[in-house]
C-alpha cells in the first residue's frame, strides 16, 4: 500500500478505488507536469452512506513529500473490509483527498509549484501579513550559494542554535514568512491552487453536513514513528473525539510552531455551519536539525535547476528519506495509529447532534 513515487501512489489509489467501485473525483493541476512527466492531480473518493450528515475528511500530501505516509494510510483504509459496515452503522461518510499538493509529492518537495507552504497559505491576503524578523535574519544562512553548505555556514548555524536554543531556531525557521519568495516556509502572495481546491472540495462535500472532522497526515517532527495529534481550532471538541493527548500550538503543548494560515483553517472558513474538529497527525522521522537541513536542500535544489543531475537526484533521495522511513516497523506504526485515529473520529462524529 506504500509507494516509491507519486505516480505509483496515485495509480495505487485509483486502482483500489476501482476495485471497490468507488467513484473518483479528479482535480487536475493544469499546465504543470510531474518529475516523471506525469499528470499532476488531486484525486478524491467518498466512502459511506449517501445520506450521511456527518463527514470525516482525510488528506495526504499537504506537504508534498510527506504524502507517502498519508497515501499509504488512505489506501489501507480503502482495503479495510470492516470499515464500510461501521460507516453505515454510525451514519458517517469519509472523504479521502489524495495528494492535495501533487507537485510537491511528485518532486519530493515540501512546497507547491510556486514554492508555497500550504500550512502558511490560508491567510487573508487583503490584510497585513504576519512578520517574521527571525527568519529574515537567518535567510542568507539557510539558503547558501552551494550545497552541501561549507564549513563556515555549518558553524554559523551551529552557533545560532547553541546561543539561542533549538526551539528559537525552529520558531524562526518554521513559523512562516511572506517576504522571501525563494525561501523556506513561504506562505505565498496569493491563495495557491491547492488551497483553492481544498476550499472547493469542502464547500461541495460539506455543504449539507452537520458535523465534519478532518485528519491531515504529516511527517517530520517528533520521535520516529510516533504520531503526535496537533489540533488547529476547537481543542475541547478535538480532545473529546481523539483523547487528552491532543496538543495545540496555541497553548504551547505542541511540538509544532504556532503558524498563521494552516490548511486546516479552510474547514472553519468554508463550513462554519457545521460542528467541526480537525487535527494533523505528525509522525516523527529524523532529528529536527536533520529534517530542517533537508528542507534547506529542498529550496536549494528547486532554485538551482542547472545543478548536476547526480547531485539533484541525491538531494531528492535524502529529502524523501527524511520524511518517509523505508522500514516495516515505522510503516506499521503509521497504519496502526492512523486506523485508531480514524475510529476515534468516526465515533466522535457519531455522537454529535444533528445526524
Amino acid at each position: 500500500m506504500f509507494s516509491a513515487t507519486y505516480r505509483e501512489a496515485r495509480q495505487r489509489f485509483l486502482d483500489n478505488a476501482a476495485a471497490r467501485k468507488h467513484a473518483v473525483d479528479t482535480r487536475v493541476l493544469e499546465g504543470v507536469t510531474g518529475l516523471e512527466g506525469e499528470m499532476l492531480a488531486t484525486d478524491v473518493v467518498r466512502i459511506g452512506p449517501a445520506d450521511a450528515r456527518r463527514l470525516l475528511v482525510l488528506t495526504s500530501g499537504t506537504h508534498g513529500v510527506e504524502g507517502f505516509c498519508g497515501s499509504g494510510a488512505q489506501i489501507a483504509l480503502m482495503q479495510d473490509d470492516v470499515l464500510p459496515a461501521l460507516l453505515d452503522k454510525l451514519g458517517v461518510a469519509m472523504l479521502l483527498v489524495h495528494a492535495i499538493n501533487p507537485y510537491g509529492f511528485s518532486y519530493l518537495s515540501r512546497t507547491t509549484e510556486g514554492n508555497v507552504d500550504l500550512n502558511r497559505n490560508s491567510v487573508d491576503f487583503g490584510k497585513s501579513l504576519p512578520q517574521n524578523a527571525g527568519y529574515a535574519e537567518l535567510h542568507d544562512l539557510l539558503i547558501p550559494a552551494n550545497w552541501p553548505p561549507d564549513a563556515a555556514n555549518v558553524a554559523a548555524i551551529r552557533d545560532y542554535i547553541e546561543t539561542r536554543g533549538q526551539w528559537a531556531y525552529q520558531q524562526a525557521v518554521t513559523t512562516g514568512q511572506y517576504t522571501h519568495a525563494q525561501g523556506m516556509f513561504y506562505g505565498g502572495a496569493e491563495t495557491a491552487w491547492s488551497t483553492r481546491t481544498m476550499r472547493a472540495l469542502l464547500a461541495e462535500y460539506g455543504a449539507t453536513r452537520t458535523a465534519i472532522g478532518w485528519i491531515d497526515f504529516h511527517t517530520g517532527l517528533g520521535p520516529s514513528g510516533f504520531g503526535a495529534k496537533i489540533c488547529v481550532g476547537d481543542v475541547s471538541r478535538a480532545r473529546r473525539w481523539w483523547g487528552a493527548d491532543v496538543t495545540s500550538p496555541s497553548d504551547g503543548t505542541s511540538i509544532a510552531a504556532d503558524v498563521a494560515g494552516p490548511l486546516l483553517d479552510t474547514l472553519r472558513q468554508t463550513c462554519a455551519h457545521a460542528a467541526i474538529a480537525s487535527i494533523a497527525i505528525e509522525y516523527g522521522t529524523v532529528p529536527l536539525t536533520d529534517m530542517l537541513d533537508m528542507l534547506r536542500a529542498d529550496v536549494w535544489v528547486r532554485h538551482h535547476p542547472d545543478a548536476p543531475d547526480a547531485l539533484k537526484a541525491e538531494i531528492r533521495r535524502q529529502i524523501r528519506a527524511a520524511f518517509y522511513m523505508d522500514d516495516d516497523i515505522w510503516r506499521g506504526m503509521i497504519l496502526g495509529q492512523a486506523r485508531a485515529a480514524v475510529l476515534q473520529a468516526l465515533y466522535g462524529l457519531s455522537r454529535e447532534a444533528g445526524g
